[in-house]
């Protein structure tokens, strides 16, 4: 049986809008997805489908590739789901899916669902390496987004990511900031529906002076050589992007008398969030509900 992995990804700047244009900042976490595959020449037009989190199975499905039928499953709306994926790699792909094989397909999500590390992207990259086609196709097909969490999975490695037009940048860098070990990420208990934040996103007019200034704010992170201007740099797009939003902090919504910087990575509202250390954090968030806290060490790569 054959193995891929593909890690998960947190975005440390321009989250939204790195959809426009904005240079954007993002790492890959310890923590991603497996995915195991089989081939057998069987005469039978058939994928297993196995989806496990944490070792635990969760979905199973049987699926028909040639009607594109669920012939079994315990679960109906994400084998719907699946069904449409596989239906985008046989369309992308001459590799798999052919005549009388049948397939064993099974994945393993090594963090919590609702962390909203990446279980989209790793899914659709290792999908792509299996079936020999282009991830950011396949994402687009079955997903959209701006495609920053298809390039941390594919390269596995910190990078500046930035959409032109049609063109793609992406820039493998090594960022492990001097201070990192003061950094915590913290998550909010919940899984926030990055879809609905990109349409209030969407609603609104951007000018390119807004692009611009979270990709200058993206090239001061990459300078940073102290926790000081770092914090005072999160801060800024925390309050950059919140005035443009018309919507509150991650701080103000959760933590108003936290004694220090606390930003959000991705979708607001939900998933992970960054701070820093300070005496007695442990305590603070846990008696604001959040346990989950981890260092830099223990969740990135």
């Amino acid at each position: 049986m054959g193995q891929l992995f593909s890690r998960g990804k947190l975005l440390f700047t321009s989250e939204y809008t790195v959809l426009d244009g904005a240079l954007a900042l993002a790492v890959p976490t310890k923590w991603g997805q497996e995915f195991f595959f089989e081939a057998n020449d069987n005469e039978q037009s058939e994928v297993v489908w196995e989806a496990y989190h944490q070792d635990q199975l969760w979905l199973y499905a049987k699926i028909d590739y040639k009607t594109w039928e669920i012939l079994d499953t315990n679960m109906q709306e994400p084998a719907a789901f699946v069904l449409k994926v596989l239906q985008n790699v046989q369309r992308l792909s001459t590799k798999v899916f052919q005549a009388n094989y049948s397939y064993l397909l099974r994945t393993n999500l090594q963090f919590p669902s609702n962390y909203g590390l990446g279980s989209s992207s790793t899914l659709m990259n290792n999908l792509a390496e299996w079936a020999v086609i282009d991830a950011y196709k396949l994402n687009e097909l079955s997903l959209g987004g701006s495609g920053y969490d298809i390039a941390v999975a594919k390269e596995k490695s910190a990078l500046l990511y930035q959409l032109t037009g049609n063109e793609r940048r992406v820039e493998v860098i090594n960022f492990e900031p001097s201070f990192k070990d003061e950094l915590i990420f913290i998550h909010l208990n919940q899984k926030q529906d990055s879809r609905e934040g990109i349409q209030l996103y969407r609603s609104k007019e951007k000018s390119q002076e807004l692009i611009d200034e979270f990709s200058e704010l993206t090239k001061q992170v990459l300078k940073a050589q102290d926790l000081e201007y770092f914090s005072q740099l999160m801060t800024k797009h925390e309050e950059k992007l919140s005035n443009f939003l018309g919507i509150e902090t991650v701080k103000e919504k959760y933590f108003e008398n936290c004694p220090v910087f606390v930003k959000s990575l991705g979708a607001w509202g939900g998933d992970f969030v960054m701070s820093t250390k300070f005496s007695g954090f442990e305590d603070y968030f846990s008696g604001k509900g959040f346990r989950d806290v981890f260092s830099w060490s223990y969740l990135i790569k």
